[in-house]
C-alpha cells in the first residue's frame, strides 16, 4: 500500500513537471545513471520537495481516510530522502583539499593520484608511493566507529522507507521474536511476520547501503550460533566484525580522488587502521629507494 502510494504520488508529481525543468536539471547535473548515488538522492529529493507542495490535491483511498492531511506523511517521505542524502557517500569530503606547496606539509598516507583496478588507492606522501588496499581500509574504520558507538550513546539506526521481507528458518525466527533487546543494541529492528518470515523496519546508519537482505542473514547466524547474551557479549566484537564487512566500500567500485583523500584521512584518525579485521594490512609504503630499485636506477 505505501509502496503503490509512493509511485502514484510521485508519479503524478513529476508528469505535472514541465519537461523543459526537467531536461534543464538533468543536463546540468548530468545523466541521472551515472550519477553518484548522493546526486540521485538529492534529486529525489527535489521531486519529493515538489510533491510535498502537491500533496493535498492527492487522494488516496484508505490513506486519506485516516488522515485530515497527507502533507504529514509526504514530509515523512522527504525526510528519509534527505538522511539517505547525507548517509549515501560516508567519505566523500565536504571541501576538497588542494596539494600542499611543500613536501614536509603532506599528511602521513599523501594525496590521492588514482585507483587500480577498482580495488587499490594509488597515493604520493612525503617518503614516496603508498599502495591501500580500499575495501579492508574501509572495513577498518567501519569497524572502529560500530565499537566506539557500542562503548559510547549505541548504534545509530536508520528505520528503512520500506521495510523488507525475509524468509528464516523457524529457529532463526524464533530468536529473532523473543532477543528483541539484542538485535536493537546492534542497530537493528527485526519484526516476526510467520513461521519463518521477519521483517526487517531498520539497520545501522553506518550499514544503510550494504546487501541488507544478506547482512542480516550473516547476524542472525552468529547470534544463534553465540546463543546467550553472555556469549554474545563475549563474542560482540566479531559481531561487529562481521557487519564491518558489509558496510564496507566493495571492489570495483570506482571513486573519485577526493573520496580516496577522504578515506586516506579517515585512516589517519582511525586506532589500528593499518590492519583490517583479519588481520591483513591495510596499506604498504614504497619509498623512492624502492622504486630506484626496482627499475635499476643509481647502478
Amino acid at each position: 500500500m505505501v509502496h503503490d502510494f509512493l509511485y502514484r504520488s510521485l508519479h503524478r508529481a513529476i508528469a505535472e513537471v514541465s519537461p523543459n525543468q526537467l531536461v534543464a536539471q538533468v543536463a546540468a547535473q548530468g545523466s541521472v545513471a551515472t550519477m553518484p548515488a548522493p546526486e540521485q538522492a538529492r534529486m529525489a529529493l527535489g521531486v519529493a520537495d515538489y510533491a510535498t507542495q502537491n500533496f493535498s490535491s492527492f487522494n488516496y483511498s484508505g490513506y486519506s481516510q485516516k488522515n485530515n492531511s497527507s502533507s504529514d506523511f509526504a514530509n515523512q517521505v522527504r525526510e528519509q530522502l534527505s538522511a539517505y542524502a547525507q548517509l549515501a557517500e560516508p567519505f566523500v569530503e565536504k571541501s576538497p583539499r588542494e596539494l600542499p606547496v611543500s613536501q614536509e606539509d603532506m599528511p602521513p598516507l599523501g594525496f590521492a593520484l588514482a585507483q587500480l583496478k577498482g580495488i587499490y588507492i594509488l597515493a604520493e606522501n612525503q617518503h614516496g608511493l603508498v599502495l591501500v588496499d580500499m575495501h579492508a581500509a574501509h572495513e577498518r574504520i567501519t569497524y572502529e566507529r560500530m565499537k566506539a558507538a557500542c562503548d559510547g550513546e549505541g548504534i545509530r539506526a536508520q528505520p528503512l522507507l520500506v521495510p523488507q521481507s525475509l524468509a528464516v528458518s523457524s529457529r532463526e525466527a524464533d530468536y529473532a521474536e523473543f532477543h528483541p533487546a539484542v538485535f536493537s543494541e546492534l542497530g537493528f529492528a527485526l519484526e516476526r511476520a510467520g513461521p519463518e518470515t521477519l521483517i526487517i523496519r531498520q539497520v545501522p546508519s553506518l550499514l544503510l547501503h550494504s546487501n541488507i537482505e544478506q547482512l542480516v542473514r550473516d547476524v542472525l547466524a552468529d547470534l544463534v550460533m553465540h546463543g546467550s547474551s553472555d556469549r554474545i557479549r563475549e563474542h560482540r566484537n566479531e559481531i561487529l566484525s562481521t557487519m564491518a564487512c558489509h558496510g564496507s566500500v566493495r571492489a570495483n567500485r570506482r571513486l573519485t580522488i577526493s573520496e580516496m583523500n577522504s578515506l586516506l584521512r579517515d585512516m589517519e584518525a582511525t586506532e589500528r587502521s593499518g590492519q583490517c579485521n583479519h588481520g591483513r594490512p591495510t596499506w604498504v609504503q614504497m619509498s623512492l629507494t624502492d622504486l630506484d630499485k626496482l627499475f635499476l636506477r643509481g647502478r
